[in-house]
């Protein structure tokens, strides 16, 4: 685009900045339709957008065209970073959502360091607008993927109508009964009125004293009904009732859960502080490695973004076994209680690659040292980033389960505005300042924001319980909301 269209790296830049501007408010517009309708259609609609932006992109001719092309790609893009992590809390279960959050982060990070490598080489081999029309094909495929195999995770979590309670009185009778008994088609509502339960005192012991609980609900599945057909199951939506109010509510809602539950404002700042630092480091090596001393074609650019790859690789196999495998163990040890909290120890050892890798990416640049310097920096703050921002958003929706949608939305914005702010301003700080001295204060802030994770690894549950009552208040506000 520099050499055919006159661009000139300024005006990419403020095209990428005004990517991310909409990616701020995408969500907000987004989100609430996924909410009420379901996250089938909006996957669906997504889908098909980009597919339509892609083709414009291969076709690009003005300034005009690339700054819309950016504002309606990015706008329809943030959704994909919101509805992604409410799939993953409609389908997994509490010990299994480090590891899938880890896969879409590392996923979500194929695109960032793998696809730079490929565009690289079809500029080089069939021009640059081969890039769009490689877009193209991919989302045709995604669509007709959607269409005819994704299934919808929005649940009705409403009670069946005609399906009774029962209680006994004898509680360890009931849990025998229960437990052997596989055929059952009702809930049997197990209440312990004066029991005093103990905690488990081995691994694998069963039967009353195991739960603290004094409601027990041994919830048995009725084989009877039927399953929904295919085309049942791939309807366009499932409505959830309410009026427009509800819908409408959810647009401003997600500020007001941003800026008045303390968990919600970490997770953004932490997750927010990891992209902007990401989306500088790309920036910067787009633009930097292309002038003397390195000479980088596109291809050579492209390549150096598989450092970030490898570290991010490493570091999802790594955390996301390992979060899952860490709660469960000190779970146990807490008396079989878990609490979100536990996860966040997993983060507070991966801050060091963070300043590491990006002080040894910065140094490397403004001194021209050789790539595999560079190399080897980008890799390690991509290791340190990957655990930390993927547990961020697991911790987010282990603690705040049932409004992780709003909360997800004031996540995004706080993100997007960061990476924003920083890619407007990058070009004249550097002027200002050197690469150098930016990427120390990048590194010290970031740090420090990172280190915010003891204050929630011992005030955590302190802060949750504090504000419990703010929390319940959004969490009946939801469509199909459960009890809190």
């Amino acid at each position: 685009m520099n050499e055919q269209l006159g661009f000139s790296y300024a005006i990419l830049n403020d095209s990428y900045a005004v990517g991310n501007g909409t990616l701020c408010i995408g969500a907000f517009l987004l989100i609430p339709f996924a909410l009420k309708y379901g996250r089938r259609p909006m996957y669906i609609v997504s889908t098909a957008a980009q597919l339509a932006v892609s083709i414009w992109s291969a076709k690009l001719e003005t300034v005009a065209d690339i700054m819309l092309i950016n504002a309606f790609s990015c706008g329809v893009g943030a959704l994909a970073e919101v509805i992604v992590q409410m799939t993953v809390a409609d389908m997994f279960f509490v010990h299994e959502r480090g590891v899938m959050n880890s896969f879409y982060v590392w996923a979500q990070n194929i695109g960032g360091s793998l696809a730079p490598v490929a565009a690289g080489y079809i500029t080089v081999s069939q021009g640059w607008r081969w890039v769009w029309w490689w877009c193209t094909i991919f989302f045709a495929v995604a669509l007709v993927s959607y269409v005819f195999l994704y299934e919808e995770t929005k649940y009705d979590h409403s009670a069946i109508e005609g399906v009774g309670v029962h209680a006994s009185q004898d509680p360890v009778m009931e849990f025998s009964q229960a437990a052997g008994d596989e055929e059952a088609s009702t809930e049997k509502k197990i209440d312990l009125p004066e029991a005093k339960l103990e905690p488990r005192t081995s691994k694998g012991s069963t039967g009353p004293d195991a739960y603290r609980s004094r409601h027990l609900s041994v919830i048995d599945m009725d084989s009877s009904i039927s399953r929904k057909s295919y085309l049942q199951r791939l309807a366009f939506w499932s409505s959830s009732p309410g009026p427009l109010s509800h819908f409408f509510r959810h647009s401003y809602q997600p500020f007001l859960i941003l800026f008045t539950i303390p968990g919600v404002f970490f997770v953004s700042l932490t997750y927010g502080a990891l992209i902007a630092m990401s989306t500088v480091q790309v920036t910067t090596l787009s633009s930097w490695m292309a002038e003397p001393p390195y000479n980088f074609d596109a291809a050579q650019i492209g390549l150096m973004s598989l450092p970030s790859w490898i570290g991010s690789t490493l570091g999802a196999l790594i955390v996301g076994p390992l979060s899952d495998w860490l709660i469960v163990f000190l779970a146990r040890r807490n008396h079989g209680i878990y609490e979100p909290e536990m996860r966040l120890w997993v983060i507070a050892a991966f801050i060091p690659f963070v300043p590491a890798g990006l002080f040894m990416f910065g140094f490397g640049l403004n001194s021209g040292s050789s790539w595999p310097v560079v190399a080897v920096g980008y890799g390690l703050a991509s290791f340190g980033t990957l655990p930390a921002s993927s547990l961020s958003l697991t911790y987010l929706t282990d603690a705040y389960t049932e409004i992780v949608g709003d909360a997800l939305v004031g996540v995004t914005f706080t993100r997007n505005l960061l990476s924003t702010i920083f890619v407007f301003v990058l070009t004249p700080w550097i002027a200002n300042m050197g690469i150098k001295n930016v990427f120390i204060i990048i590194g010290v802030l970031v740090t420090a924001v990172l280190l915010g994770t003891f204050i929630f690894i011992f005030y955590g549950k302190k802060f949750r319980v504090k504000f419990v009552d703010r929390y319940r208040y959004y969490a009946v506000r939801q469509y199909q909301s459960r009890p809190v």
